[in-house]
């Protein structure tokens, strides 16, 4: 809590490195990959081929323990772009503080959810120090108020960095729909192929969703391939820091909104002048981290609000632990907190009057009506009740070196009684230090907003404090 109330007070100050002529400041690219979990052949799967991500892991390196801060992209986005856990600043709820929700208005009384005074997002920083700053493909779904004239130079599909000024270094954020591609993504993978994890049924549609996410990553690849060709034919590649990630992982059950192996251990790549070719990295990261390590990149000091590390720091420290949260998504409101550290898992799921697959926006969905359907009928086995049975545990605790699917709660087994107390410390010493906001319910406003814009489908007992504001 008192680094939290010492932000409020921090006026924070940058500095320009000197560079030579010769050496000018690096370009620093995202490739911010949406709903994309890392079924890449570098990482080690053999049911696709991704030959451009492969090559730009070949002259970088590979990150095998990078998390994101949420399995939900609006929390992890604008968590990664402050460089600072989500439920610090409050802005760790789904699509909060919008004064608009898909052309309807939330009224006066909407949850304006804005930073405190001195903290920047990333592009900020990078803007008013004289980078060329874009999004391309406008993503940006950022929980607090903030002004697109800020933070980027150009924010719209297609310009990338050919507006920036001769000699102009930028930073970038080039959008890539990866799971969300649809049917632009060519069905080429056979459906009969592809492996089911333990914790799904193997079932028809189960294998379609699957399969249609390795259709997405080879669509992908080769729009980073794209990416990376058009980089070299304007002369900007061998100055450019490429750093390749996903929000979370794939949108099928357990996976995306969860915090799960699957929703937030996310493929990593980095590469560009002064890092090391070839080479693969276990250590934790967070996503929290890599603004700061943009910043040091280009030689910038990092803000003392920023709560991540340059992990590329020749004096870096590998990290203890990183953390995850899940807290509403949509309408649905959850609230989870993961303590992830090299071999452990710890989970602590705090609302235990509702299980795993309470109502979602995922219900009309032809394969969450195939899963309810097997679970009222009795049709799902031991381990695939984990997730999809009518309760879930207070705690968990997984041991992910040996279970890496996370179906073997050690909760209970008294062999693992000091990793679980371990991992208890760990998850309450963060909650006081960074004054976890998501511990409280969210605001009458954030409530209400998210009623104007679900209706009905709000039926979580934390509405029913504000549904008869609705009605005046």
């Amino acid at each position: 809590m008192l680094r939290f109330l010492s932000i409020l007070l921090t006026v924070v100050l940058f500095e320009f490195s000197t560079y030579s002529a010769e050496e000018p400041p690096p370009n620093i690219l995202w490739i911010y990959l949406e709903d994309v979990s890392g079924w890449f052949s570098c990482y080690g799967d053999k049911t696709v081929q991704t030959p451009n991500i492969d090559q730009l892991a070949e002259s970088g390196i590979r990150f095998n323990r990078f998390y994101t801060p949420a399995g939900v992209c609006s929390a992890t986005r604008s968590s990664i772009i402050v460089g600072a856990m989500q439920t610090t600043f409050g802005i760790h709820n789904h699509r909060s503080g919008r004064p608009s929700f898909r052309g309807e208005s939330m009224g006066q009384d909407f949850d304006d959810i804005r930073l405190p005074n001195g903290v920047r997002t990333l592009p900020e920083i990078f803007k008013a120090e004289g980078y060329f700053t874009f999004n391309d493909a406008g993503k940006d779904d950022y929980n607090f108020k903030w002004d697109a004239k800020t933070m980027y130079s150009v924010n719209k599909p297609g310009t990338r960095w050919k507006l920036k000024q001769d000699g102009q270094p930028f930073f970038g954020q080039i959008q890539l729909k990866g799971g969300k591609l649809g049917r632009r993504a060519k069905k080429t993978i056979d459906r009969s192929k592809v492996s089911v994890p333990p914790y799904y049924p193997d079932i028809a549609l189960v294998r379609e969703e699957i399969a249609h996410h390795y259709d997405c990553l080879l669509k992908t690849d080769k729009e980073v391939g794209e990416i990376i060709a058009d980089l070299k034919k304007d002369g900007l590649f061998k100055n450019t820091v490429i750093i390749l990630f996903s929000d979370h992982g794939y949108k099928l059950h357990r996976h995306k909104q969860f915090i799960y192996e699957g929703g937030i251990n996310m493929p990593l790549i980095i590469a560009g002048p002064g890092i090391e070719s070839g080479k693969v990295r276990n250590d934790l990261i967070s996503g929290i981290d890599l603004a700061p390590m943009s910043l040091a990149a280009t030689g910038r000091k990092v803000p003392s609000y920023m709560e991540g590390t340059d992990f590329m720091a020749e004096d870096y420290s590998p990290r203890k632990f990183v953390v995850a949260a899940r807290d509403r998504c949509d309408y649905t409101i959850e609230r989870i907190r993961a303590i992830v550290t090299p071999q452990f898992k710890y989970l602590r799921n705090y609302l235990t009057d509702r299980p795993f697959m309470q109502p979602s926006y995922k219900d009309p969905w032809p394969v969450s009506k195939k899963f309810r359907e097997m679970m009222s009928k009795g049709e799902m086995n031991k381990t695939q009740l984990i997730f999809f049975g009518p309760s879930k545990p207070a705690e968990e605790l997984y041991d992910l070196k040996n279970d890496p699917h996370e179906i073997h709660n050690l909760v209970d087994n008294p062999q693992f009684a000091k990793q679980l107390d371990q991992h208890r410390k760990l998850l309450a010493d963060w909650i006081e230090e960074t004054g976890d906001k998501g511990q409280a319910t969210e605001s009458n406003a954030g409530l209400l907003a998210t009623l104007k814009r679900w209706g009905d489908r709000c039926v979580n007992p934390e509405y029913d404090r504000v549904r008869h504001l609705l009605k005046e």
